[in-house]
């Protein structure tokens, strides 16, 4: 290569990175018509020189790769998160390849006058001085900026990442130095293949007590939240709506991916089925540039897992995400208890069994009504048999009879059911928690519990789980009737049902079903000796 083509390129280049390092400035700053006008032989010829498709931006929470052809991730993977349990692999959530496509893309359209597309913008050729840009241990923000020049446009588009934060900031500006004014729109998508859905979606064997949402859900200017399962998607790709604030995601029962609306526009979310592909996002309303002007555009990726603290800052609703079904008013302040009992213990284990405690004193008042409740029944039941003999042929006597016994008796039925219809929506509330939360991702507990959101590999909870409910049983028996053949199988029946249920059970699930039944038979115990005398006294 001669000299001339040499200086050539080091000026150029030079150029180039004057505009990177000033990049936060480019927008008031006028470049020199000898700078503004690289035509795009030069673009090339530069990008050709540094011989690149791909750079890696690495932050304490994230690794990306980005193609240059077009500027967009190809692959990123969560640091902290783990492939699979002992893996070494970290969690890739983004990808883009032949066996799995799931891809969140930021674009620039250019249309002309009569709203056609123009193709300039499709999959741009940037060029970026570096291969890797990594935070640094002494900073708290690392800013990648990408270049693109063509037909006297230019086009820098800057991802800018701050340190423990898992959302993505991306900025498109557009500087406009031809004659005529352009027509621009922004362009967020995320994409899916469906081959990598359906899969999901037709495994007969997943186990209902486990199974978590997966499927699309937005926010919008009059919309809290709102989701569709991928299903429904499928069936009907049909949705346009405008809004001017808000969010679209696509999220699965650990973790999320959300592009976040800007606030400085309206825009349109999108969603379509093509080439085996679900497809949707937001795209804005035509964007004028005038000859000499610039645009500015950014936009938010949020991509990781979801934690309640810190979506809740992200986006407004975005949280929701998280999904604790339609008692998510009493599952988030359970939530909210039991991440500070683990900030204090340090183990998710014990924090279930703390919590699972206090849940089961709170609802003490209400266990004991229950229990005198059953005790009364019991109580009865001979007098009720009487009623059955006397007036068998007469269901009407009959009733009116038991009703009189137990208005005498000053005892109300359906007093020992409501303690248990109150006491289920906290129960419950606990079950969203501990099948949703990514905090119990991997968590070990101790001994063999390496990871509470999976089942108990040696099947051990389970069955102590069956012996708790045993004891449950043998506690609950009517002591005042001879028990039939039926009845005494039944007590060692239940129990093995259950076992047989729980086995695939996430064991964090099945420990706090193991507490919550052993706090049941101390409950029982104490109540039993403590009030089953008085009530015999009375009869």
């Amino acid at each position: 290569m001669d000299v001339k083509k040499k200086l050539f390129l080091i000026v150029i280049f030079l150029l180039s990175f004057f505009i990177i390092k000033n990049w936060q400035n480019i927008s008031n700053y006028h470049i020199k018509s000898n700078i503004i006008h690289i035509n795009n032989n030069i673009h090339e010829k530069l990008s050709d020189k540094l011989n690149r498709n791909n750079i890696i931006i690495k932050t304490d929470k994230l690794i990306l790769y980005i193609d240059l052809n077009g500027g967009n991730i190809t692959k990123m993977e969560l640091i902290n998160y783990k492939n699979k349990l002992y893996s070494k692999k970290h969690l890739t959530l983004l990808n883009n390849n032949k066996q799995y496509i799931y891809q969140a893309n930021s674009n620039i359209i250019k249309t002309n006058k009569f709203n056609l597309i123009d193709h300039i913008f499709d999959k741009p050729k940037f060029f970026t001085p570096m291969s890797i840009y990594q935070l640094k241990n002494n900073t708290t923000i690392l800013k990648v900026p990408l270049l693109f020049v063509s037909k006297n446009i230019l086009y820098v588009k800057t991802f800018i990442i701050k340190k423990g934060s898992f959302v993505i900031n991306v900025n498109h500006q557009i500087f406009n130095y031809t004659k005529q004014p352009i027509c621009i729109k922004i362009n967020n998508e995320l994409n899916q293949k469906t081959n990598n859905i359906l899969p999901f979606l037709n495994r007969k064997h997943i186990n209902f007590a486990t199974k978590t949402f997966r499927g699309i859900a937005y926010s919008t200017s009059h919309i809290k939240y709102k989701k569709y399962p991928f299903r429904k998607i499928l069936q009907n790709n049909n949705i346009k709506i405008y809004t001017n604030k808000g969010w679209i995601a696509i999220i699965q029962q650990y973790f999320a991916t959300a592009w976040i609306v800007p606030h400085n526009n309206y825009y349109i979310y999108t969603q379509k089925v093509s080439n085996n592909i679900i497809r949707i996002g937001f795209y804005s309303i035509n964007h004028m540039i005038v000859p000499g002007g610039n645009a500015y555009f950014t936009t938010k990726l949020w991509a990781g897992p979801k934690i309640t603290n810190y979506m809740a800052t992200v986006a407004p609703f975005l949280d929701y995400t998280i999904d604790y079904g339609i008692l998510w008013f009493l599952a988030q302040p359970l939530f909210q208890l039991l991440n500070y009992i683990y900030n204090l213990i340090g183990n998710w284990g014990i924090s279930i069994i703390i919590i699972t405690c206090i849940v089961r004193i709170v609802t003490y008042p209400l266990s004991k009504m229950q229990y005198i409740t059953m005790i009364k029944m019991r109580m009865l039941q001979p007098k009720i048999k009487s009623l059955k003999i006397k007036f068998n042929n007469d269901k009407n006597r009959l009733s009116k009879e038991i009703i009189n016994l137990y208005q005498k008796e000053k005892l109300n039925p359906l007093s020992g059911c409501l303690p248990f219809i109150i006491q289920m929506p906290i129960f419950l509330s606990l079950y969203y928690i501990l099948i949703n939360s990514v905090e119990l991702r991997h968590a070990p507990f101790f001994l063999w519990i390496k990871d509470l959101s999976a089942e108990d590999p040696y099947y051990i909870f389970p069955v102590i789980m069956g012996i708790t409910i045993f004891f449950m049983q043998k506690i609950s028996v009517n002591n005042y009737e001879k028990q039939d053949v039926i009845q005494k199988l039944f007590i060692y029946i239940i129990p093995c049902i259950f076992s047989l249920f729980f086995l695939w059970f996430p064991s964090g699930l099945v420990l706090y079903y193991i507490i919550s039944n052993i706090i049941t038979i101390i409950q029982q115990g104490f109540i039993y000796d403590k009030i089953y005398t008085n009530i015999k006294h009375i009869h």
